[in-house]
């Protein structure tokens, strides 16, 4: 079991849609979650990619020196990038960092924000050109001299150059729809998805690793969730009670309103499990979607008591995932807190003979 934390490039807080408490994404504070993840046994940190998000590549490029043994899972868009470009830089990062890169490649769902970068593509559209730029990158990798004329990308005599050996750097990927689970299962070594229950968890490994199995390849599986957890579980629904004390419902309306101009399916799945509405959010056992009211994206976090939270993470562990990025408000002081709390008993179960078994599998 693999266990990420989250750098909040574009801002962080504690409580949820207010200005009050919020932090500045520094490099000074980015600095310290990333250090505190390092020194607390995570194995590495997303970076989110977006127009309020400070540029991943250059964020991860100056934490290497900070960090020792940190990963850094930095999300790619492509069609903003050729895809020899950001392999050059992929390839650059890990050699630099001593091979400490992943990518986590982001289709996009939200084509306002992807016209104001210059990329007018529709839904099925732009998962056509990331299958392209992982076909070029994954040649690139290997060490192939490629040539390759697409719909969307035209290389010719395309190579890796720089000096140093080329371990296949780890592809994440998600997307919910058909077009992007077709990706996923011809391309990606991780396919990720959201925190849904994990009935529907379970039919998208299912649907996934079919789709891979049709491609000849395997497929790891990787679950991007939040996390509340304290001592009891009173206090764990305190605190996340509490990071909603400012959410109203015009907060809501307009967050609402800016999610039903997407296109993506993990969006659309995320809001259907709150409907845009603080009725029953805990949409599963221990389960819960208000985040999702507010914040586009991943909407659910676990919240409980570390014993509690930690059989919710086993379960979807038996299911197949073995990769688990999570997040919580506020980053530095969350990631001591899940650390402390829950960490301890997550890899104790990994140790257990049945949980290797099913991680082997």
């Amino acid at each position: 079991m693999q266990i990420f934390w989250y750098l909040p490039t574009h801002g962080d807080g504690r409580p949820l849609a207010t200005n009050i408490g919020s932090r500045e994404a520094s490099h000074a504070y980015l600095k310290q979650v990333a250090q505190a993840a390092d020194s607390l046994g995570y194995d590495g940190a997303l970076l989110p990619t977006g127009h309020y998000c400070h540029d991943p590549w250059i964020i991860a490029s100056s934490l290497i020196d900070a960090t020792r043994r940190l990963k850094f899972l930095v999300a790619v868009r492509p069609g903003l990038m050729s895809p020899a470009v950001s392999a050059r830089m992929a390839a650059t990062l890990d050699q630099i960092s001593d091979g400490r890169a992943v990518v986590n490649i982001v289709a996009g769902g939200d084509p306002v924000e992807l016209g104001a970068d210059g990329l007018f593509l529709d839904h099925d559209t732009r998962y056509k050109l990331v299958d392209e730029f992982l076909i070029i990158w994954r040649r690139l990798f290997a060490g192939e001299r490629v040539n390759f004329v697409g719909e969307h990308f035209h290389l010719e005599a395309a190579q890796l150059l720089i000096d140093g050996r080329w371990p296949q750097i780890d592809i994440y990927f998600g997307g919910s729809s058909e077009a992007g689970q077709l990706v996923a299962a011809r391309s990606a070594d991780v396919y990720l998805t959201w925190g849904e229950p994990p009935r529907q968890v379970a039919e998208k490994i299912r649907q996934v690793r079919d789709l891979a199995v049709r491609a000849g390849r395997k497929i790891r599986f990787g679950l991007r969730l939040h996390l509340v957890v304290r001592e009891t579980t009173r206090k764990a629904w305190q605190a996340a009670n509490d990071l909603m004390r400012y959410v109203t419902d015009d907060a809501i309306e307009i967050a609402q309103s800016l999610f039903s101009r997407h296109d993506s399916v993990g969006q659309r799945r995320m809001v259907q499990l709150h409907k845009g509405k603080c009725g029953k959010l805990e949409v599963s056992p221990n389960l819960w979607a208000g985040i999702g009211l507010v914040r586009g994206g991943a909407g659910t976090a676990l919240v409980g008591d570390p014993r509690t939270i930690a059989a919710r993470i086993q379960e979807y562990h038996e299911l197949g995932i073995d990769t688990f990025i999570f997040s919580g408000y506020p980053h530095l002081e969350e990631a001591y807190q899940v650390a402390e709390l829950l960490l301890p008993k997550l890899r104790s179960a990994c140790k257990q003979p049945h949980v290797q078994s099913v991680a082997a599998g």
